[in-house]
């Protein structure tokens, strides 16, 4: 169900014009839609009901501490890849026994902290990093569930950035050293291998390379408990697409149907790792028209919006459906839509026929629940924008807008530091 609609003219989110939300916050502005969170999460919750399994939502796609304790209100677990995700997911009211921790930098302070907060499971990357979390669980003298991160060589067809599954990414350990990277762990003090786990890549559209996955997990699981080793657990990681112009990606209901029939077998609970695919399409990025450039040989549309707001058109190349928040007028015009920083690369559509607009209008940039807030930055000194939580039939705020203030808060003291020392270099 979509819960962002045209309504006699104006395109809304759960009912509410955009522009009364614009009006209220002010742009640029992220908005989010619980009510899209929800049906997305309950989508493949129920999916994967024939199986026993547990989702752990992705936070690094969208963090915002509305999101998160909705989401575990929603009873989701949480897959995080740093201390701070873990600090946001205890400070929402997250479960930490339903938080998987992954990624391939932890740190042992990390490790220490994660430990101490009773998180499910590490998912491990490497034997270096199975060797510190190994130290740290023994000085702590805490036994720790672990995973270990197989890499299957596997590619799904995506950006070559966000694809995680082939062997020359730093990511996972190759299958064909899984026995002997197993067997190592088997060996540490404090560690208890109990679970294998993949994450192939992101926005993958396709159900082959999962199929592909399962294929090469599924004999890899029996040959170690054939060897003793007791796994209880499969991984399968996250990256379900979504559409941003269109794709044709996998429903929750067809992904299942495909791949239950061989996690059936495997006799183990299922986790996923969702993240884009539960709140991808639950957020757009509100911005106004500034002003109209034609230079005659282009036509721009500045927009107060910047890549500081929201990177992904320039880092990836990404597509985002950009609509105006009025219906005006049937007549097309071709526009690149850019914004105010000073960089080349600042734009969110290039050469793209939209509703021919004017100073003031208000435009809805689509699809930016996932990796827009998260990936933005103070770059030009420009404070990040709000986010709107739509619930219940209000906007909330559920960040607030960055002042100057904000900006310069964490280097106060330091400037008053160095502006009361006048000494000179070789004075």
């Amino acid at each position: 169900m979509d819960f962002f609609s045209y309504d006699q003219g104006a395109y809304c989110c759960e009912g509410i014009p955009l522009d009364r939300i614009a009006a209220e916050f002010g742009t640029p502005a992220y908005v989010y839609s619980e009510k899209t969170v929800t049906d997305h999460y309950q989508k493949l919750d129920r999916a994967l009901a024939p199986v026993p399994h547990l989702i752990c939502y992705s936070v690094k796609t969208n963090s915002n501490l509305a999101i998160l304790a909705h989401m575990a209100r929603l009873g989701s677990g949480f897959d995080i890849v740093s201390g701070g995700e873990l600090y946001r997911v205890l400070k929402a009211g997250g479960d930490a026994s339903k938080v998987v921790f992954a990624g391939v930098g932890k740190t042992t302070d990390e490790m220490r902290r994660s430990i101490e907060s009773g998180i499910f499971m590490f998912n491990i990357e490497s034997l270096p990093e199975a060797e510190a979390l190994s130290g740290v669980a023994r000085d702590m003298n805490r036994d720790v569930r672990v995973a270990v991160r197989i890499n299957p060589d596997v590619s799904p067809d995506t950006h070559h950035y966000i694809t995680t599954g082939k062997k020359e990414t730093k990511f996972g350990l190759p299958i064909d050293r899984a026995m002997d990277v197993f067997r190592a762990i088997g060996r540490m003090d404090r560690l208890i291998p109990t679970a294998v786990h993949c994450h192939i890549g992101s926005q993958i559209t396709e159900i082959d390379p999962y199929k592909e996955t399962l294929e090469k997990i599924g004999p890899l699981i029996q040959q170690l408990r054939d060897e003793g080793f007791d796994i209880r657990y499969f991984n399968l990681g996250g990256g379900l697409g979504i559409i941003y112009k269109e794709e044709s990606p996998q429903t929750a209901a067809r992904f299942a149907e495909s791949i239950l029939p061989m996690v059936k077998p495997m006799n183990v609970e299922l986790l996923m790792e969702p993240g884009r695919f539960v709140v991808g399409n639950a957020g757009v990025l509100l911005t106004r028209v500034l002003y109209i450039k034609d230079t005659g040989s282009k036509c721009f549309a500045i927009v107060d919006a910047g890549m500081n707001d929201l990177v992904r058109p320039t880092l990836y190349g990404a597509y985002h459906e950009i609509l105006p928040v009025r219906q005006k007028s049937a007549k097309k015009k071709t526009y690149d839509v850019v914004g105010p920083v000073c960089e080349t690369g600042d734009f969110f559509a290039k050469d793209r026929s939209i509703d021919e607009m004017h100073a003031g209008d208000l435009l809805a940039i689509k699809s930016a629940g996932a990796y827009g807030f998260v990936m933005a930055s103070n770059y030009n000194t420009r404070p990040r924008p709000p986010e709107i939580w739509v619930s219940g039939g209000r906007p909330r705020i559920a960040r607030r807008r960055e002042t100057y203030e904000d900006l310069v808060s964490a280097e106060c003291d330091g400037i008053e530091s160095v502006l009361s020392d006048r000494t000179t270099f070789g004075g």
